[in-house]
């Protein structure tokens, strides 16, 4: 079954007026699909609708502001999408939210003493995907052509919620992947999990939607239209696991540092022993041997081909 990302077809994209929904949805019109575009601030929303549209008037742009944590808001929208789209065929969940936790002269115990904190976080990163899926589904099945849904899950840093909301999302996805890839009635809807590296987003400065020559970013960091670019070869090549690297991390590293901490399982280590004082330095030093150990198997492969 192939990509959903082709000529006159039609994306829907969350999070679309900066960083990495931006990207996506220039993608998708340099394909010449329709777009979709939803997030809630609405100016920035006006300026990407603006930029999409002038790359090709002849498709359609629509957009609409909201608050993915609304349910409500949720079901008006979806009756407005299917007053104009008969059908959707790619579906980006990528609307997502950092909050602070409140102050307090706690030290690390801070963000565990803020509940509010958790529930606006989960409300939008883990709710409003699932708000999303409750009303886009049926418009995947509309026809039995090659569907997709994709739901980024970018890291982030020391904020437990975040991060919390994050694995939330990828359990979802994963058991999202496997009920419909089971089922003949939802087997043509592919889902993917977009794993972002180090992006430099409206998270970190680029707000709104930006031409990315004009951004001034660290070397280390990926543009977010190299993260699109590693999501459309991940749908078309039927990758549930979109890994993306970055200017500091190459794949290797990613991998050896998944495998030190799923083995904290295995091994009985403390929970994330990797930035634990006592297990640092080993960490380090073994998730480097690991990550040359597969550069240099990769290498002796590429070298056989």
């Amino acid at each position: 079954m192939g990509s959903p990302i082709q000529p006159q077809r039609t994306a829907l994209i969350t999070g679309a007026a900066s960083g990495v929904g931006f990207a996506v949805a220039k993608l998708c019109r340099s394909k010449d699909m329709h777009l979709v575009l939803l997030d809630i601030d609405r100016e920035n929303l006006r300026k990407a609708k603006e930029t999409l549209t002038g790359m090709n008037s002849c498709l359609q742009t629509e957009a609409f502001v909201i608050d993915v944590a609304d349910a409500e808001a949720w079901r008006l929208t979806s009756k407005q999408i299917l007053e104009i789209f008969t059908e959707i065929d790619l579906v980006v969940l990528n609307a997502g939210k950092g909050y602070k936790p409140r102050e307090q002269d706690v030290g690390r115990a801070n963000p565990w003493l803020d509940v509010a904190y958790w529930r606006k976080t989960l409300e939008t990163n883990v709710y409003g995907p699932l708000n999303g899926l409750q009303y886009l589904l049926p418009m995947l099945l509309s026809s039995r052509s090659s569907k997709s849904i994709a739901s980024p899950t970018p890291p982030g840093g020391g904020n437990p919620a975040y991060n919390a909301s994050k694995a939330a999302v990828k359990s979802l996805t994963e058991h999202l992947a496997h009920d419909l890839r089971s089922d003949p009635k939802t087997s043509h809807i592919s889902v993917h999990l977009l794993i972002p590296g180090w992006t430099w987003t409206g998270f970190m400065g680029n707000g709104g939607p930006v031409d990315e020559g004009q951004i001034s970013k660290p070397a280390g960091a990926w543009y977010p239209s190299q993260v699109a670019a590693e999501l459309l070869n991940g749908l078309e090549n039927r990758t549930f696991y979109i890994i993306c690297p970055d200017g500091e991390t190459d794949l290797p590293l990613d991998q050896a540092r998944m495998t030190w901490g799923g083995e904290d399982v295995l091994e009985n280590r403390p929970a994330l022993s990797r930035w634990d004082e006592n297990w640092a330095t080993k960490a380090a030093e073994t998730i480097q041997a690991d990550a040359e150990a597969r550069r240099a198997s990769a290498n002796r492969f590429r070298a056989l081909k």
